[in-house]
């Protein structure tokens, strides 16, 4: 069976004596490690804006579908076909960015998803916006987003050096929470002032910058291995999947739970707060840019501790925990007491994904580090779009917090089980 092979760890780890120690001066700074790499600079910044305008789209986009419509449905079945397009790409652009060069899979990337958010500024501008056009586009994003996410999650190491890892993890999650912290908060304002177009237009904008500031990096470049199909490059990162309990009873565990939980509350979010609160768009927003901090505190929590030990423990207890704050929320009417548990939710979300994102660059081969990305990708968002066909249905006749309650319910008990065992609970 495959191994997990452990990257050799920075050599201030195995230092003795007063070199060893850590002044808290050094404790700070050991979080920005990664900004000594300028291709990490470059590659940090052009997320940053990426994801600002991915926080500002999703506002918009639940809303305007929502409006569009006027059914709970609708949002479910444009997220779901999202999520065709996303996993019918996934596995090849995991196959290929661990082939081909990932900066340039990116920059593609980037480019075709600028090119689908133009096209979707362009129709709502002129009023031939439909549910079919949504559907249609969101299909093609998906394709796109099919072959960023593995050469993202493969091309961390390559910009920076194995001990900083953890601080690129970081970084990247302190951008990527503080965009959806920023990105909601300017959709509401760009929506109410200049219409959905402005919002949709100003994403597409900040996917050309990303691609500009990755045509500037210079990444590491990969050893060629032996040329293989990509079917049997595939097969091989399955295979080393396989042989890892941890890695695969954790995507096995997602699969499920993003189904029955992720998929609800994304597709739901909007109509419960309607419904729920009695409240617009505004709060609507709020609500995540309040999970957006709560993630930002999460991960720079997990920066500054850094655990070396029991982490899939960790990963699996925390996301356990977050369900419980959505079993909260659903019973209350008040909107400040849902504020408050949606921050504590993403408060243990950023640790947990901080966690499983630096234990898979420092624990995986590099060489195989976009094929289990995309495995992970796969296996975890597999049954989404499910979830969203299911919560179209049942939105028909149940209220959004009955269908939340059960399907927060079923993920804290999936994620809790895993630890009964102990070759997940003592892991890494």
């Amino acid at each position: 069976m495959p191994r997990v092979r452990v990257r050799p760890r920075h050599p201030r780890e195995d230092s003795v004596g007063p070199v060893a120690v850590e002044t808290a001066p050094l404790r700070r700074t050991r979080l920005l490690l990664a900004f000594r790499s300028p291709s990490f600079r470059l590659l940090w910044a052009g997320q940053t804006v990426s994801l600002i305008g991915d926080g500002a789209f999703l506002v918009a986009l639940g809303w305007r579908t929502t409006q569009l419509t006027g059914k709970s449905s609708s949002l479910a079945l444009v997220l779901m076909v999202q999520g065709i397009g996303l996993l019918t790409t996934l596995l090849v652009g995991g196959a290929l960015a661990d082939r081909y060069p990932r900066r340039a899979l990116m920059i593609l990337s980037d480019t075709a998803r600028c090119t689908t958010m133009v096209a979707l500024t362009v129709a709502d501008a002129t009023g031939h916006l439909s549910l079919g056009v949504l559907l249609g586009l969101g299909f093609a994003f998906g394709l796109g987003d099919g072959f960023f996410y593995p050469a993202f999650g493969g091309i961390v190491p390559l910009v920076v050096e194995t001990g900083e890892l953890a601080s690129a993890n970081t970084l990247i999650g302190v951008s990527r929470q503080g965009a959806f912290v920023l990105g909601p908060a300017l959709a509401g304002g760009i929506y109410g002032f200049a219409g959905p177009p402005a919002v949709f237009g100003f994403d597409a904008g900040t996917f050309l910058v990303s691609a500009a500031l990755l045509v500037l990096a210079r990444p590491r470049e990969l050893a060629p291995e032996p040329h293989e199909g990509t079917f049997r490059s595939i097969l091989d990162g399955a295979r080393y999947v396989a042989g890892v309990p941890w890695l695969w009873i954790g995507i096995a565990a997602a699969s499920v739970i993003l189904m029955v939980a992720m998929a609800p509350f994304q597709a739901l979010l909007p109509r419960f707060v309607q419904t729920q609160f009695g409240l617009g768009v505004g709060s609507y927003g709020l609500l995540f840019a309040l999970q957006s901090v709560g993630m930002l505190g999460g991960t720079l929590a997990f920066g500054q501790l850094d655990p070396k030990r029991r982490r899939v423990a960790q990963i699996f207890g925390a996301f356990s925990l977050n369900d419980f704050a959505v079993i909260g929320m659903t019973f209350t009417h008040s909107y400040a007491a849902a504020a408050a548990l949606v921050a504590v939710r993403g408060l243990l979300i950023g640790y947990g994904i901080s966690i499983w994102g630096t234990l898979l660059m420092q624990e995986v081969p590099l060489e195989k580090l976009s094929r289990v990305t995309s495995l992970d990708y796969f296996g975890s968002t597999g049954l989404v779009p499910v979830g969203y066909a299911l919560t179209a249905v049942l939105s028909a006749a149940l209220a959004p917090a009955t269908i939340l309650l059960i399907g927060f319910s079923l993920a804290a008990v999936l994620w809790s089980a895993p630890l009964l065992a102990r070759q997940v609970r003592d892991a890494a």
